[in-house]
């Protein structure tokens, strides 16, 4: 039997759009190890960040600082190419 922890999600959780495009950000605690930080794009890409971070503030603000810094564009990927 397996066992399924419940995740605590972040009221922080929101979409973010620039240049017309829009992420979804997802921050979310699942154990006491800290906050996670899940990006989603548009064609159902993810993005989730290794380390977690100590608050779940921290875990906005670098989905912010990469959003501003980097662009946009570096948390959107491809559409999938699937085949029916």
């Amino acid at each position: 039997m397996s066992e399924f922890t419940a995740l605590k999600m972040s009221a922080l959780c929101q979409a973010v759009s620039r240049e017309g495009k829009t992420v979804q950000l997802y921050i979310y605690e699942a154990d006491e190890n800290g906050w996670q930080l899940e990006v989603v794009d548009e064609y159902d890409n993810s993005t989730v960040w290794e380390a977690p971070f100590s608050t779940e503030q921290g875990a906005f603000d670098e989905a912010l600082k990469i959003i501003d810094d980097e662009g946009i564009d570096s948390l959107i990927g491809l559409p999938s190419t699937a085949s029916a």
